[in-house]
């Protein structure tokens, strides 16, 4: 999503960015900076440059419509979900910053947008952890691919149903015209986020926060 401020009450904005520094200042808490592997940090920003590109390429319908990958799925994996949230609201301001996004929007983006994936990806990751045996294809096929796509159909639900409530747009606009597009959006987003974590457990497996060598590769 790209919401334009002028879609929303101010009292709702304003609300929006308090609640993101909050959340954002208790994720900067949750860190544990010193140990921090520099060589993943390094990765963890170049990741944070593509995942910028990704969304300078987006498309857009009407205000406040925009489609472009979200990689919330892939950051959760790779940084831990405290980290994940702190990156991607830096790409946020990257693109205030370049003119992409309106700054009193940024609370907004960041709560429908983002948060929800990274939430999600989260709760599927333990899901899995407690309900699946500890196999690479679980990890990869569930939290990466199948999470992918949810995490993105629930970021659009949030998005959509935000713009419905505000007078934005009807129902049956969003539902005609911009739902259909999140559906076929998803499928890229399972399959880039199955592709890179696939790639990164194989290659470059202390990269990735969330995986165990000792409980994935060690039972194969």
């Amino acid at each position: 999503m790209n919401f334009v401020a002028s879609q929303f009450p101010a009292w709702v904005l304003w609300s929006a960015n308090g609640l993101s520094v909050l959340l954002l200042l208790f994720a900067a808490s949750r860190v544990a900076w010193r140990q921090l592997d520099g060589q993943a940090a390094n990765a963890w920003l170049g990741a944070c440059v593509v995942l910028l590109g990704f969304w300078l390429g987006r498309a857009g319908l009407e205000p406040g419509l925009s489609f472009h990958l979200l990689g919330g799925t892939v950051f959760t994996l790779l940084m831990g979900p405290a980290l994940a949230l702190l990156a991607l609201a830096a790409v946020l301001l990257g693109l205030a910053a370049g003119g992409q996004l309106e700054w009193l929007a940024l609370g907004l983006n960041f709560l429908l947008s983002l948060l929800p994936p990274v939430l999600l990806t989260s709760l599927l990751l333990r899901l899995a952890q407690r309900r699946f045996a500890a196999n690479v294809f679980v990890y990869v096929f569930v939290n990466a691919f199948l999470c992918g796509a949810a995490s993105l159909l629930l970021a659009a639900a949030c998005g959509l149903t935000a713009l419905v409530l505000a007078g934005a747009y009807p129902l049956e606009h969003v539902l005609e015209n911009a739902l259909p597009y999140y559906f076929l959006l998803a499928w890229s987003e399972a399959f880039t986020s199955g592709l890179v974590l696939a790639i990164l457990v194989v290659y470059r497996p202390h990269w990735v926060a969330t995986f165990d060598d000792a409980r994935y590769l060690d039972k194969q």
